[in-house]
C-alpha cells in the first residue's frame, strides 16, 4: 500500500511523525465519559452501555463532545476494548455499578466456542462511528482509534469480570499454557483485523491499551505482554505499512525500555508512576512519549496541578512529545480543572 503522506497540518500528526512542538498536542484518556453533563445526557438514552458503543449516531456525539468543549488535539473513538470478545462470539454485558460481565473461558470448550476470526458485521457499527466522526471533526483535529491488547482482553475472558490482582488469568497462563497461547494467538489475529479496519474507515492513529500488563513478572510479560503487542503492530503494518501505533503498557516500569525497543511501537504512554525525568533521559528522541499527568492532580486542582503540568511540559520540551494523563480522567474531575490545565499547558493565565 502506498505511504501516509508526511507533510502534516495537525499538531498530533505531526509530533507522532517526530516532529517536537510546544506547547505539545493534548487529548486525555476517557476524555468521552462520565465528567460531562453532556455525557450522561447521551448515555440515558440507551439501556446498556454496549448499545451505546454499538450507535453510531451517539457514539458519534459522545467522540465529538470533549473536542467541541475543549479543542482537543485528538478524539478517541468513543468504543471499548471488549468489543473484541464480542465479536468473537463471547457473551459480553456491562452491568450498572458492577462492570463488566463476560461468560467466562475456563474450558478448552469454552474456548472452541469462539469464532476463529472476529465478526466485521458485528463491528460494523464502529466503522460507521469513525466515517460520522470524520465529516465533522474540525479539520486540525487528528482522530485516534484503539484496541487493548491481548493480556489485557485475556483477563477480563478468563475471569468473566475485572478482578483486582488478575489472579484467574495468571493461573490459567501457568496451567494451561498451550491453551492459554491460543487465546493470546486468536486475540493478536482480532486485533490486527480490527485495528487495520479501523484505519481503513478513517482513524490516523491507534493505541494499543495494556492496562493489566503490570502485574506480570518479567518472563511471563515478555510472553503475553511484549510478544503479542510486537505481532500487532508487525501484522498491521503488512495492512498499512506507516500505521501510527501508541502502546500504552500500564504498570511495567523500567520494563518500558523493553516494551519501546521490542514492539516497534512509534509512541509510548507513560502512567503516572513513570519519571517524567527518566524517561526523557532514556528513551531516543526519535521516540514520541506520551503523557502523564496524575489523573488525581487533575481532579485536585490548585498547586497540585499547575506543578504537574509545568514540570510535564519543561521535562519534555525539545522533543516530541503529547500531552495525557497517567491513565484516564476520573469521573469525578471537575470541568474547570481540565480548563485549567489547558491554560497551564498552552500558556494563559490561570484563573
Amino acid at each position: 500500500m502506498e505511504g501516509k503522506p508526511r507533510v502534516q497540518t495537525k499538531p498530533f500528526l505531526k509530533v507522532m511523525d517526530g516532529e517536537a512542538c510546544f506547547p505539545p498536542p493534548v487529548w486525555l484518556m476517557r476524555q468521552a465519559g462520565r465528567y460531562l453533563p453532556e455525557y450522561q445526557a447521551l448515555r440515558a438514552k440507551v439501556p446498556s452501555f454496549l448499545d451505546f458503543c454499538y450507535t453510531p449516531a451517539l457514539a458519534a456525539e459522545a467522540t465529538l463532545q470533549p473536542v467541541r468543549r475543549f479543542g482537543f488535539d485528538a478524539a478517541i473513538l468513543f468504543s471499548d476494548i471488549l468489543v473484541i470478545p464480542d465479536a468473537l462470539g463471547q457473551k459480553v454485558a456491562f452491568e450498572p455499578n458492577e462492570g463488566p460481565k463476560l461468560d467466562p473461558i475456563l474450558t478448552a470448550e469454552d474456548f472452541a466456542k469462539l469464532n476463529g476470526r472476529i465478526d466485521c458485521g458485528r463491528l460494523s457499527p464502529v466503522f460507521e462511528t469513525i466515517e460520522r466522526v470524520k465529516t465533522t471533526l474540525p479539520a486540525e483535529t487528528a482522530l485516534i482509534g484503539f484496541c487493548g491488547a491481548p493480556w489485557t482482553l485475556a483477563c477480563y475472558m478468563i475471569a468473566g469480570k475485572s478482578t483486582p490482582d488478575q489472579a484467574p488469568a495468571r493461573l490459567f497462563a501457568y496451567r494451561h499454557r498451550d491453551l492459554f497461547q491460543s487465546l493470546i494467538d486468536r486475540l493478536v489475529r482480532a486485533s490486527i483485523d480490527y485495528l487495520a479496519w479501523q484505519i481503513e474507515a478513517g482513524v490516523e492513529a491507534v493505541q494499543i491499551f495494556d492496562t493489566w500488563a503490570g502485574v506480570l513478572p518479567f518472563a511471563e510479560f515478555e510472553r503475553w505482554c511484549l510478544m503479542p503487542v510486537e505481532a500487532i503492530v508487525a501484522g498491521l503494518r503488512l495492512h498499512h505499512r506507516d500505521a501510527r501505533v501508541i502502546g500504552f503498557p500500564k504498570g511495567v516500569g523500567h520494563h518500558l525500555m523493553d516494551f519501546a525497543a521490542r514492539t516497534g511501537v512509534n509512541a509510548l504512554g507513560l502512567d503516572s508512576s513513570a519519571d517524567p525525568r527518566w524517561a526523557a533521559k532514556t528513551f531516543d528522541r526519535g521516540l514520541v512519549l506520551q503523557g502523564n499527568l496524575d489523573p488525581l492532580a487533575l481532579a485536585a486542582g490548585g498547586p497540585a496541578l499547575e506543578t504537574g503540568v509545568r514540570h510535564i511540559l519543561s521535562v519534555f520540551r525539545g522533543r516530541p512529545h503529547i500531552f495525557n494523563l497517567g491513565h484516564g480522567v476520573l469521573p469525578h474531575t471537575p470541568i474547570q480543572h481540565i480548563e485549567l490545565m489547558l491554560e497551564f499547558l498552552r500558556g494563559g493565565s490561570a484563573k
